[in-house]
C-alpha cells in the first residue's frame, strides 16, 4: 500500500476546495473540516450537527485512542459550518451518506471522494488521512512548532510527528540551505 501524502502546494488546495464546491458542498466541507482540524476520517464522519451547532470547540472521544479531544472551531471554519449546518437538525450527521436515512458517510466513499478530487488536480497519494497530514504540514510551516504539533496529534515523540507530516530530506536539506550563524 501507497503512503498517502500532505497536500504541501496551497494552490492544490484551493484548487481542490474550488472542484469539490463545484460538486458537493459536503465534501467541500468534509474537506475544509479536515484540513483546518488534523481530525482523523473516522472521527469527523461521526460528527454531528449538535457537535458543531453554537458551539466555539468540537468535543470528541477519538476512535482510535479513546482519548477526548476538544479543538477550536475557528472564524473561518465557523462561517463555513453556519452556512452548510442552516438547514440541517441537530440529530444528523454532519456528513450524511445518500444512501438511506441519518447514515453517516463511510469510510470507503470519503476515501473515493478525497482520492478522486486528488487525482483531479494532478495528485496521486491523496486519500483521507492526506488531510490531517496537510493539517499538520502547514501548522508546522506557520507555526515550526513540533512540541504543540506534537501534542495536537498525540505523537510520543517530535521524530514521529516530523516523518508523519513528510518534512523529507529534501525539506529539511531546504532549511539548511539558507541558514548560517
Amino acid at each position: 500500500m501507497n503512503k498517502v501524502e500532505p497536500i504541501r502546494d496551497k494552490e492544490k488546495i484551493e484548487e481542490i476546495k474550488k472542484l469539490l464546491l463545484k460538486k458537493s458542498y459536503r465534501n467541500y466541507i468534509l474537506f475544509v473540516l479536515g484540513i483546518n482540524t488534523g481530525l482523523r476520517i473516522g472521527d469527523l464522519l461521526k460528527i454531528k450537527v449538535k457537535d458543531v451547532r453554537n458551539k466555539s470547540h468540537i468535543v470528541i472521544k477519538e476512535e482510535k485512542t479513546s482519548k477526548n479531544k476538544r479543538f477550536l472551531i475557528n472564524s473561518n471554519l465557523r462561517c463555513e459550518l453556519d452556512k452548510y449546518i442552516k438547514d440541517m437538525e441537530d440529530h444528523e450527521y454532519l456528513f450524511q451518506s445518500r444512501i438511506g436515512t441519518n447514515k453517516p458517510l463511510t469510510r470507503f466513499q470519503a476515501y473515493r471522494i478525497m482520492s478522486s478530487a486528488g487525482k483531479e488536480v494532478g495528485l496521486d497519494r491523496i486519500a483521507c488521512h492526506s488531510l490531517r497530514k496537510t493539517f499538520g504540514y502547514h501548522h508546522y510551516k506557520q507555526h515550526k512548532d513540533v512540541a504543540l504539533l506534537q501534542k495536537l496529534f498525540n505523537h510520543s515523540s517530535p521524530r514521529i510527528t516530523l516523518d508523519y507530516i513528510g518534512i523529507t530530506q529534501d525539506i529539511i536539506d531546504e532549511s539548511i540551505e539558507d541558514f548560517s550563524l
